[in-house]
């Protein structure tokens, strides 16, 4: 691990400074140029980082101290560089989330808010299909209405994988008070969860 380390900062040092370095030596140079390279070295600050909390983890570190140094949870720090080992096949788990869930998301809430039951109702899975209908969706709708008011907009969703699902949870702003929804979607990006829930209280 020490010497991946080591080649991950002299990758980025080496990117950091041709990015640094092009703006001296050419002055019309193209200016996707310099994008392209702030992005190579976005991506190898990455790589650097991940390798840097596994280095950390095999000497014995904590989730929770993995998160304070990153300034969040032990949960987020673990979704985002964990390596969950799934208890049935005892195989290292997919841990990608599917890329288009942001997305997705918020196109399930435009949905919701402009009354639109049906077309949130087609994206269930089979197994939420029979569990909650299209009046049934505009009822739970109309009573999170009749508690915090008329929905007003939604957050960045985050992301992140869980075992054979990609859940999504997006601040949702309502004239009265805030909720969160919680979406989990399958691979072929059906919804396998619906939520809304109150939002998680301040630490």
């Amino acid at each position: 691990m020490p010497d991946s380390l080591t080649a991950l900062s002299t990758a980025l040092r080496r990117e950091l400074d041709g990015l640094l370095a092009a703006p001296a030596l050419a002055e019309d140079q193209d200016p996707l140029a310099a994008l392209r390279a702030a992005t190579t070295v976005q991506t190898r600050a990455a790589e650097l980082l991940a390798a840097a909390v596994q280095r950390a983890r095999d000497a014995g570190a904590t989730w929770q101290q993995v998160g304070d140094v990153l300034g969040t949870s032990r949960q987020a720090a673990f979704q985002r560089f964990g390596r969950p080992i799934d208890p049935r096949t005892g195989e290292a788990m997919d841990t990608t989330p599917l890329p288009e869930a942001a997305d997705l998301a918020a196109a399930v809430i435009d949905d919701l808010a402009r009354s639109r039951w049906a077309d949130v109702v087609a994206r269930f899975d089979a197994t939420v299909a029979e569990r909650l209908t299209a009046e049934g969706l505009a009822a739970a709708w109309a009573q999170v209405v009749g508690t915090v008011g008329g929905y007003e907009r939604h957050g960045e969703v985050a992301v992140a994988r869980a075992a054979d699902f990609t859940v999504t949870n997006t601040p949702l702003a309502f004239e009265a008070g805030d909720m969160v929804a919680r979406i989990s979607f399958r691979d072929d990006r059906s919804i396998a969860g619906l939520y809304l829930l109150p939002p998680e209280p301040a630490k």
